[in-house]
C-alpha cells in the first residue's frame, strides 16, 4: 500500500481522521495519567527548594500527613514536618550529605501529621540541577514505613521473648546441673581433695559427673564419669548412674562389683531403640597404716585412665586396659587396678572433655590428646591436689570455645607429714 500526500494508498479520508482522533486522546491520556501518576502516586512526592521550603507536594502524601496544600506548600521547610529527634538528625547528616553527594536514600525517619501522631517513613531525596550544573531544588520520595515497623516491632518483640526463654532455659540447665553434682566433697582425713566441673554451653546439659562420699568406717568412695550424649535424656541417666552408685557402693563396695551393678541397671533401663551408656571410673580408698597413704582400687567402664603423679616428680598413668562401656552389654568386661598413695602423691581423674580439646597451636584443627596431659602431669608434679585443679582450669581457659565437650576433673592428694615440709 502506497502513502499519498501522507496518506496510504487505499485509505479513506474517514479513517484517516479517526486514527488522528484515538492518537491525540491517547496523548491526552497519557498527559492526565502523568499528572494523576504523580499526585496518586502509591508513595508520597515532595520538591523543595534549597532552604528546605517546600515547593510541591502530592496528594498522597498530604492524605497521609492530613494537611492541605496549602497548609504545606510556601508555609514550611521540609525539617518541620520531622520529630525533634529526626530534625536534629537532618540537620547534622541528613542535609550535609545531601548536599556533598547530591543525593540519599533509604533513611528512616519519622514525620509529624497534622493531628500530632507521627508517620514512620523511609525518604530519598536527590538534587536537582540545572544546564550549568547548578542546583534548582530538592527533590524528596516518601515510602509509607508504618507496615516495616509494625514488622520490625514484632520481630524485636519476638527477639526479646526468644532471649528471655533462653535465659530462661540457662537458668534451669545450670540449676539442673548443679543437683547433678555433689554441693561439697566429703572430707577424708588425710586426703586433700578437689574437684571441677567445666561447662562447654550453657545451652544444654551435659553428662559429666563425679562424687567422693564415705562408705564404711574408715573408707570413702569416689567416681567420675561421662554419659553418651547431652540434653535432658543425658541429664536422666547421669542421675540414675550417680545415685545406683553411691547405692551400689553401700551394699558391696567392691569397684568392680560397684560397676557391674550400674551396667546391669543402665542395660535393662535403656535396652531399646535409644540406647544409653557411660564410661566410668570407680575408687575405693583406704588409708593403709602400715605404709602409709592411702590405698586405692580403681574399676574401669571404659573411661580414661587416671593420671598418677608422684613425690617424686614422675607420672603416668594407671593402666585399666580392657574396660569395657557401661551399660552397652547385659555382662560388661570392668578392668581394675590397685595403687598406694604415697604422701606427695597425687591422683588426677578427668573426662575426655580435657584430651579431646581443641588446640590454638594446630589452628583448632588438633585435639589436646593423652601426650599432651601426660607431658602436663610430669611438669606439674609434684603437685597437690588444689594446685593440679587450679593448673587445669588454667589450661581449660588456653583452649577457649576450643573446649566442645564438658569436663569433669577429680583430684585427691596425700599431704606429706609435717616434718617432712620443713626444710
Amino acid at each position: 500500500m502506497r502513502r499519498t500526500g501522507g496518506q496510504e494508498e487505499g485509505q479513506r479520508p474517514d479513517d484517516y481522521r479517526e486514527q488522528a482522533d484515538e492518537q491525540a486522546q491517547f496523548s491526552s491520556l497519557l498527559e492526565d495519567t502523568a499528572e494523576d501518576l504523580y499526585e496518586h502516586a502509591p508513595c508520597g512526592y515532595l520538591s523543595t527548594l534549597l532552604d528546605g521550603r517546600i515547593a510541591k507536594v502530592n496528594a498522597t502524601l498530604l492524605d497521609w500527613l492530613g494537611y492541605r496544600r496549602d497548609d504545606l506548600v510556601g508555609a514550611k521547610h521540609f525539617s518541620d514536618l520531622l520529630t525533634v529527634g529526626g530534625r536534629l538528625y537532618h540537620e547534622t547528616h541528613f542535609a550535609p550529605l545531601l548536599q556533598m553527594q547530591g543525593e540519599i536514600g533509604g533513611i528512616a525517619l519519622e514525620l509529624k501529621t497534622a493531628d500530632g501522631s507521627r508517620l514512620p517513613v523511609m525518604v530519598t531525596s536527590t538534587v536537582k540541577t540545572g544546564s550549568d550544573g547548578q542546583p534548582l531544588l530538592i527533590r524528596t520520595t516518601v515510602f509509607d514505613a508504618r507496615e516495616r515497623r509494625a514488622y520490625e516491632t514484632e520481630l524485636l518483640r519476638a527477639r526479646n521473648e526468644a532471649d528471655q526463654e533462653r535465659d530462661r532455659l540457662k537458668l534451669l540447665n545450670t540449676t539442673l546441673q548443679k543437683t547433678l553434682l555433689p554441693p561439697v566433697l566429703a572430707n577424708v582425713p588425710g586426703l586433700d581433695v578437689s574437684a571441677h566441673y567445666h561447662i562447654a554451653s550453657s545451652d544444654e546439659v551435659g553428662g559429666d559427673f563425679y562424687d567422693l562420699f564415705p562408705l564404711a568406717a574408715g573408707t570413702w568412695g569416689m567416681f567420675l564419669g561421662d554419659v553418651c550424649g547431652k540434653g535432658a535424656a543425658a541429664a536422666a541417666v547421669t542421675s540414675l548412674a550417680r545415685y545406683t552408685l553411691r547405692a551400689a557402693a553401700v551394699y558391696d563396695p567392691d569397684p568392680a562389683a560397684v560397676l557391674a551393678n550400674l551396667n546391669t541397671v543402665l542395660n535393662h533401663e535403656y535396652n531399646g531403640a535409644d540406647p544409653r551408656f557411660c564410661t566410668v571410673l570407680f575408687g575405693l580408698l583406704a588409708p593403709d597404716h602400715d605404709l602409709g597413704g592411702f590405698r586405692v582400687t580403681l574399676a574401669s567402664g571404659g573411661h580414661p585412665p587416671a593420671l598418677l603423679m608422684r613425690a617424686d616428680g614422675s607420672a603416668d598413668f594407671l593402666p585399666t586396659p580392657g574396660g569395657q562401656l557401661i551399660g552397652a552389654l547385659p555382662d560388661a568386661h570392668i578392668a581394675t587396678t590397685t595403687v598406694l598413695l604415697a604422701p606427695g602423691d597425687t591422683l588426677l581423674l578427668h573426662t575426655d572433655g580435657l584430651t579431646e580439646a581443641h588446640t590454638a597451636a594446630g589452628g583448632g584443627e588438633d585435639r589436646y590428646g593423652d601426650d599432651a596431659l601426660l607431658d602436663f602431669g610430669r611438669h606439674l608434679a609434684p603437685t597437690t591436689a588444689s594446685d593440679t585443679i587450679g593448673a587445669v582450669r588454667d589450661l581449660l581457659d588456653t583452649f577457649g570455645t576450643g573446649v566442645d565437650d564438658d569436663t569433669a576433673v577429680l583430684a585427691v592428694h596425700v599431704p606429706r607429714p609435717t616434718s617432712e615440709e620443713q626444710p
